[in-house]
């Protein structure tokens, strides 16, 4: 890359140190309550989450650790805790044993719903109650922009 770079004017960088904010704050806070709350953290909460969001509750360890950003030791680790709790169990994966699926048990969905309506209390209190509904819709709209380069890149495409 030759020449100067293409700085950021005012205006971009203080939109960019604005979602800079956004990005560290909101799982900070978010962690803050599920600690205080239900003693997990939000990247706890996300993986019962995603589980509990399935038909059957149950995901490949290796797609779960995709949808929550996470590497596959630090989900092993979290599963370890989990099957300790009784919150979900492993098992190979039938259709290719070379997976090992993760299934949230009874007691793991109890878990989950119990932990969500103070979490998504939060969720709004931090992300949507300073909004307006047109503000909202365009917040999506620039999210999504913005997020499927992301995804698209981070799936390797």
């Amino acid at each position: 890359m030759s020449g100067s770079p293409h700085w950021l004017d005012d205006e971009q960088q203080k939109l960019w140190q604005d979602l800079r904010t956004v990005v560290i704050a909101l799982p900070t806070l978010l962690d803050r309550q599920l600690q205080r709350d239900e003693g997990i953290s939000n990247f706890e909460y996300s993986v019962m989450a995603r589980l509990s969001m399935t038909e059957t509750r149950t995901m490949r360890l290796s797609e779960l650790a995709a949808q929550c950003n996470s590497t596959q030791p630090r989900l092993s680790k979290l599963m370890i805790r989990f099957e300790q709790q009784g919150w979900i169990t492993r098992c190979p994966d039938s259709d290719n044993g070379r997976y090992t699926l993760a299934t949230l048990t009874d007691a793991g969905l109890r878990k989950v719903e119990d932990s969500a309506p103070a979490h998504v209390e939060r969720v709004r209190q931090l992300v949507f109650d300073p909004l307006s509904a047109a503000q909202q819709r365009h917040l999506g709209a620039v999210l999504a922009r913005i997020a499927a380069p992301l995804r698209e890149q981070l799936d390797g495409r």
